[in-house]
């Protein structure tokens, strides 16, 4: 083979419901390392693919929700097997992403793939935490479990590129919601690659949808669509969050507003608050017959 071969540029596309689309409106960014230097243009999503991503996480919500939370523990596994997997790849992408070394890059991407492991390990664990059966006066059994929100439109860290973007897309699904991702504007490449693990580790279509291009320009539509349930503000601003909040508040959309520590290290212990963020609790009451005079009704 000859050395002098032209190398094979990779042409990165939106993931929305399961496939690889450009985005609608043909448009495209650059892209660039740290140095300034050209890595690939990536798809300048538009209103219209954020309108598309929302319709597919509504369709996968139904079966998604529906599974058990074991099966959902399964699928999470495995998207840290094929990541670990594509370790090298991601390792590249995030040192060129976000300006580090080999060595930090790799530790950044394991860090990620533990994260995965992490919340598998918490979907069918959560509802103890934070459901059980209340103390009430009376002949009736009175349960209160978890259920997801529903479409969860998530602003990914603009920093961190992947540990990040893994921490806020893997609570979010772990617990039975499907997401609408916009990617880190300027460093949206590890996202995207993301998106062809998702497709290949048993998840769903339209479970994760991840969007590329100017965050303002996707949140917009997305805070004031009616079919979204939840938003993760993490990847916004001061300014921007404010505005979107109020956008949300049409729909009585549950917002997770950007705390000081999704600036700090994503490495920490992230503990359960993103898992309960998007839960609601169903509280069922239900007779359990007529007591004796001993109490019980058997």
């Amino acid at each position: 083979m000859s050395d002098g071969r032209l190398s094979v540029f990779k042409t990165y596309k939106l993931y929305v419901g399961g496939k690889f689309p450009r985005s609608e409106s043909g448009r495209v960014y650059e892209v660039t390392d740290s140095k300034g230097k050209w890595l690939a243009n990536a798809p300048q999503s538009s209103r219209k693919d954020a309108r598309d991503a929302v319709v597919a996480a509504r369709k996968a919500f139904g079966g998604w929700s529906g599974a058990t939370a074991y099966n959902r523990g399964q699928i999470l596994y495995r998207v840290a097997e094929m990541l670990e997997g594509r370790r090298e790849q991601f390792v590249r992408e995030v040192a060129d992403a976000e300006g580090l070394s080999k060595s930090k890059a790799a530790a950044v991407v394991d860090a990620a793939v533990d994260r995965w492991v992490w919340y598998a390990g918490w979907t069918d664990k959560i509802g103890q935490v934070v459901g059980g059966a209340n103390p009430v006066a009376g002949p009736f059994f009175n349960l209160s479990t978890p259920e997801p929100t529903g479409v969860v439109a998530v602003l990914a860290p603009q920093e961190s590129s992947f540990l990040g973007l893994v921490s806020v897309i893997a609570p979010v699904i772990a617990t039975g919601n499907t997401a609408v991702v916009i990617a880190s504007a300027d460093a949206p490449l590890p996202a995207l690659s993301l998106g062809e693990v998702l497709a290949t580790s048993d998840l769903p279509g339209g479970v994760v949808n991840i969007l590329s291009g100017r965050t303002a320009e996707l949140a917009a539509p997305l805070a004031s669509h009616q079919d979204v349930n939840a938003i993760d503000l993490t990847g916004a601003d001061a300014g921007l969050a404010k505005d979107l909040e109020v956008a949300a508040a049409d729909n009585l959309k549950r917002t997770l507003r950007p705390q000081a520590v999704d600036t700090g290290d994503w490495s920490a212990d992230p503990g359960t608050r993103r898992l309960t963020a998007f839960l609601e609790t169903k509280t069922v009451w239900h007779p359990t017959g007529a007591l004796g005079a001993s109490g019980s009704s058997y």
